[in-house]
């Protein structure tokens, strides 16, 4: 690593002191995750910004400055999540990746943005960007990887625009319960009463992008539906986008009876966590069987998540990156 210590100035227009406030954040919180991960000094007046520390920490520090300030255009705030995924992008190209890729990433996400109820919603990072067009152009999808890296959100997020864009008539949210049991009936309460825990995480993003009253409402009308996976036996799902979430928990004979509901007209979506499953005998796994078998029919994606593309606290990565490292030294 070069010892050579450099200065740089950057000077941020139009001036604009609520946009300012925006990007340093409460107690200039926003410039010391700068400072910390990017191994420079920020003193700022005004608009004005001195960063100090070596020439190449220099210039990532100022571009990323000017994109935050960017961020802060209108009314929108600086969340300490996009910060971060910014930050964790500097990082990552500091360490051998081109600059170049990640601005074209860059413009390829606000090409992707979806749209829902209460705005739009832009895949983070290269991997998000490649998830969601593969579910653009591809009827059928996998997508594996750790929690945290936007599989089921961004899924229900395409559901939501397709359905807003008109080109399915409804949502289909399917999960396995009871470690893929199904054992509804020991569970109290009607169908969807004992669904509901299960399917929390997607009723969240629905409710974040649609609303509580309009989800509930189009719940009612059938337009969203509940299916247990146990229940998807015997139909036929024409002209819907279908979510089989935590399908690491299917069996292979539940996987294939899965895959062979769609109709036409339709999308499905499978996310699934290969480190998590829940059942007996982890080879039994539908999800891992169905990766190796369908690589080659086309019309057919597979995504796959990596621990860096956590998009949660950032310890969060970490304890992935922790947990896998554990796990393949134990075998």
């Amino acid at each position: 690593m070069s010892s050579v210590i450099e200065s740089g100035s950057v000077a941020l227009d139009p001036v604009d002191n609520q946009r300012l406030a925006k990007l340093c954040g409460q107690f200039d919180e926003h410039l010391k995750l700068i400072e910390k991960h990017l191994g420079v000094a920020i003193n700022n007046r005004g608009n004005t910004f001195q960063i100090t520390g070596s020439p190449y920490s220099v210039r990532k520090a100022s571009k990323l400055i000017h994109r935050l300030y960017q961020e802060t255009v209108g009314t929108k705030e600086l969340d300490l999540a996009k910060i971060h995924l910014m930050l964790r992008e500097a990082v990552h190209h500091r360490h051998g990746h081109s600059d170049d890729k990640g601005e074209v990433s860059q413009k390829a996400m606000d090409k992707l943005a979806l749209k829902t109820k209460y705005g739009s919603i832009a895949p983070r990072g290269s991997n998000q960007s490649k998830y969601v067009r593969n579910i653009l152009h591809h009827d059928i999808n996998f997508s594996t990887g750790p929690a945290g890296t936007g599989k089921t959100f961004l899924a229900v997020a395409c559901a939501v625009d397709a359905l807003l864009k008109e080109k399915v008539q409804r949502i289909i949210l399917v999960r396995p319960v009871v470690e893929a049991g199904e054992r509804l009936g020991f569970l109290p309460g009607d169908l969807a009463q004992k669904v509901d825990p299960y399917l929390r995480p997607l009723f969240d993003a629905l409710y974040e992008m649609l609303g509580n009253e309009r989800v509930t409402a189009m719940i009612e009308k059938n337009i969203i539906e509940l299916a247990p996976l146990a229940y998807m036996r015997g139909r036929t799902l024409n002209n819907a986008f279908v979510i089989l979430d935590e399908a690491q928990n299917t069996t292979k004979e539940q996987m294939k009876m899965f895959l062979t509901r769609l109709g036409f007209g339709s999308i499905a979506v499978i996310t699934g966590d290969l480190t998590q499953i829940d059942l007996p005998r982890p080879h039994d796994s539908g999800i891992v069987q169905a990766i190796e078998i369908l690589r080659h029919i086309h019309n057919i994606s597979f995504s796959e998540f990596e621990p860096k593309d956590v998009m949660r606290h950032p310890l969060v990565q970490d304890i992935v990156k922790a947990y896998n490292g554990a796990n393949k030294e134990s075998e």
